[in-house]
Protein backbone atom coordinates (compact mmCIF):
# COMPACT_ATOMS: atom_id res chain seq x y z
CA UNK A 1 0.00 0.00 0.00
CA UNK A 2 1.20 3.37 -0.85
CA UNK A 3 0.64 6.19 1.78
CA UNK A 4 0.78 9.62 0.66
CA UNK A 5 2.72 11.96 3.28
CA UNK A 6 2.57 15.77 3.75
CA UNK A 7 4.81 18.65 5.54
CA UNK A 8 6.17 17.32 8.87
CA UNK A 9 5.88 13.82 8.16
CA UNK A 10 7.42 14.03 4.50
CA UNK A 11 10.28 15.64 5.94
CA UNK A 12 11.09 13.47 9.19
CA UNK A 13 11.08 10.76 6.54
CA UNK A 14 12.76 11.94 3.48
CA UNK A 15 10.05 11.09 1.41
CA UNK A 16 6.30 11.97 -0.22
CA UNK A 17 5.01 8.53 0.88
CA UNK A 18 5.29 5.23 3.12
CA UNK A 19 5.14 1.55 1.12
CA UNK A 20 3.54 -0.84 3.63
CA UNK A 21 2.84 -3.88 2.44
CA UNK A 22 -0.94 -4.95 3.24
CA UNK A 23 -2.96 -7.92 2.08
CA UNK A 24 -6.39 -7.08 1.42
CA UNK A 25 -7.68 -4.83 4.20
CA UNK A 26 -6.52 -3.17 7.25
CA UNK A 27 -7.98 -0.84 9.62
CA UNK A 28 -6.72 2.98 10.36
CA UNK A 29 -6.15 1.86 13.72
CA UNK A 30 -3.90 -1.07 12.69
CA UNK A 31 -2.57 1.00 9.94
CA UNK A 32 -0.99 4.10 12.34
CA UNK A 33 0.16 0.99 14.58
CA UNK A 34 2.17 -0.53 11.48
CA UNK A 35 3.43 3.13 10.82
CA UNK A 36 4.90 3.80 14.13
CA UNK A 37 6.54 0.48 14.26
CA UNK A 38 8.16 0.26 10.25
CA UNK A 39 9.22 4.47 11.00
CA UNK A 40 10.31 5.17 14.57
CA UNK A 41 10.97 8.64 13.43
CA UNK A 42 7.06 9.15 13.13
CA UNK A 43 6.03 8.34 17.13
CA UNK A 44 4.08 10.69 18.41
CA UNK A 45 3.69 12.60 15.50
CA UNK A 46 0.13 13.58 15.27
CA UNK A 47 -1.48 13.36 11.76
CA UNK A 48 -5.57 11.69 10.59
CA UNK A 49 -5.58 9.28 7.93
CA UNK A 50 -7.79 10.57 4.84
CA UNK A 51 -9.12 6.96 3.07
CA UNK A 52 -10.22 7.86 -0.87
CA UNK A 53 -10.11 11.63 0.04
CA UNK A 54 -12.22 11.29 3.27
CA UNK A 55 -11.16 11.62 6.94
CA UNK A 56 -11.55 8.34 8.39
CA UNK A 57 -11.83 7.07 12.77
CA UNK A 58 -9.68 4.05 13.82
CA UNK A 59 -12.05 1.55 13.44
CA UNK A 60 -12.70 2.05 9.66
CA UNK A 61 -11.61 -0.43 7.04
CA UNK A 62 -8.30 0.10 4.49
CA UNK A 63 -8.36 -2.24 1.20
CA UNK A 64 -5.49 -2.32 -0.28
CA UNK A 65 -6.37 -0.72 -3.62
CA UNK A 66 -7.63 2.62 -1.53
CA UNK A 67 -6.06 5.75 -1.39
CA UNK A 68 -4.13 6.63 1.90
CA UNK A 69 -2.72 10.10 2.98
CA UNK A 70 -1.60 10.90 6.70
CA UNK A 71 -2.84 14.37 6.57
CA UNK A 72 -0.82 16.45 10.24
CA UNK A 73 -2.42 19.31 11.81
CA UNK A 74 -2.88 22.56 9.69
CA UNK A 75 -1.86 25.68 11.28
CA UNK A 76 -3.17 29.01 9.77
CA UNK A 77 -3.12 32.87 10.15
Amino acid sequence: MKIKVFAGIKEKIGDDHIELPVRDTITVKELKGRIYIDYPELDGEVFQVAVNESFETDDSVIKETDIVALIPPVSGG
